[in-house]
């Protein structure tokens, strides 16, 4: 039991609709799923926490299931950040190369360089990804240490949040009695779940649609090169089936889940729902169509949002698997179809793969920010004995650095 405490990894996705705690075991064979928890969450709006108290009893209770499910105590948590105060953009740096072959010190110089660029007070670096490097002139090189050359090239992405934000989720673990080990955006995560290798070679979009934000990454030449996120999601769909059928938020909720789809083209012409009223009226018995026909445009609207970002990206022709859409909301039936009229390339649901353990459970686009925490953290299992809460943002930084050079190495 005690050899297994020092390979297990918490994923924890603090989501607008729901907060979900996910321990994964590192094995020999690879990463083992033992524990799952979630719970409602009533503290956060569009990705962003709003309520702490609310955030950190969700918290709790989701991490107290995922204990018990586990047999063991948390300590310290990946966490997810989302929310549209995010920003990535692409960044680079050139150094000299002093004594002609790229040494750790060069790559950390160049990376430095590359993120020399102002930044407003009141937001953080959370990630810089590297792209490639490129030295004398020859691109496309991903691990540059020990060859030789003059000047040293690194291409990368930055993705900054708002300070206040990323301190409200390290203050809501805390509160809940776990340290934060790191914060990771949403999108990366889900990509590291449901994407594979040659998906990222080839280029792809990965577009996590969860309850209040809709987070995208696009990944070329096995890269990140964009990620972006916007303030729309699921919620925006119950809202519409509330008003539209003039039904109580949680009713619509449970109606979306039970009955919707995307497309009205897929539904009966005969099929009904009973809808509950508000206030204690009679439930009245609608066509199924109806509801149908209230989705349709949302979710039309969100791809084409979706598209415009892709397009806004410059890599829309270069995309060449297509898009991979996963979180919550992309469950409802039709959404991929929908995707494909929309975005005109291939779309398929994401669920997360390469994984053991209780696999039947975690196979949801619903866990794939989840799962993709833990193989996050799996990857960069040195990082759990650190805390991020008491030390500056310019420690954080350089700790990041090291993580990096870890990671690469």
């Amino acid at each position: 039991m005690s050899n297994r405490k020092d390979n297990l990894i918490v994923g924890l996705d603090i989501g607008t609709t729901k907060i979900c705690a996910i321990i994964g075991n590192l094995t020999e064979e690879g990463l083992d799923i033992v524990g799952i928890g979630t719970s409602p969450s009533k503290g956060l709006r569009k990705g962003v926490v709003i309520n702490i108290e609310g955030t950190v009893s969700a918290i709790k209770k989701a991490l107290q299931e995922a204990e018990l499910m586990a047999g063991c105590e948390i300590k310290s948590v990946f966490a997810g950040i989302a929310g549209g105060h995010i920003k990535g953009f692409n960044s680079q740096g050139v150094i000299a190369i002093k004594n002609r072959e790229v040494n750790h010190d060069d790559i950390r110089r160049v990376i430095d360089g590359a993120k020399a660029i102002a930044i407003p007070m009141d937001r953080e670096v959370i990630h810089i990804l590297p792209q490639e490097f490129i030295i004398d002139d020859q691109d496309g090189i991903k691990e540059p240490l020990g060859m030789s050359g003059v000047r040293l090239e690194a291409k990368v992405h930055i993705v900054t949040g708002a300070v206040a934000s990323a301190q409200n989720i390290i203050k809501s673990c805390n509160r809940a009695g776990v340290d934060v080990a790191d914060i990771v955006l949403e999108q990366l995560a889900s990509a590291e779940a449901v994407l594979s290798q040659d998906e990222k070679d080839l280029g792809v979009a990965i577009v996590d649609i969860g309850g209040g934000t809709t987070d995208i990454a696009i990944y070329l030449d096995g890269a990140i090169k964009y990620t972006s996120v916007l303030s729309l999601g699921g919620n925006h769909l119950t809202n519409d089936i509330a008003v539209g059928l003039r039904t109580p938020m949680a009713e619509a909720e449970k109606i979306k889940h039970a009955y919707g789809c995307a497309l009205t083209s897929m539904v009966g012409k005969d099929e009904t729902i009973e809808v509950p009223s508000v206030g204690g009226r009679e439930p009245r018995i609608l066509s199924r169509q109806l509801l149908a026909e209230i989705l349709e445009p949302r979710v039309e609207e969100i791809f084409t949002l979706i598209n415009r970002e892709i397009i806004k990206s410059g890599f829309e022709d270069v995309i060449a698997s297509g898009v991979v859409i996963t979180g919550g909301t992309c469950i409802l039936p039709g959404m991929p179809e929908m995707a494909e009229q929309v975005l005109g390339m291939p779309v398929r649901r994401g669920v997360p793969r390469d994984i053991g353990g209780l696999t039947d459970v975690v196979n949801s686009p619903i866990y794939a920010t989840g799962v993709g925490l833990v193989k996050y953290g799996s990857r960069n299992l040195e990082l759990r004995n650190f805390t991020i809460g008491q030390e500056n943002v310019f420690e954080k930084v350089i700790r990041r650095m090291k993580q990096w050079f870890g990671e690469f190495f």
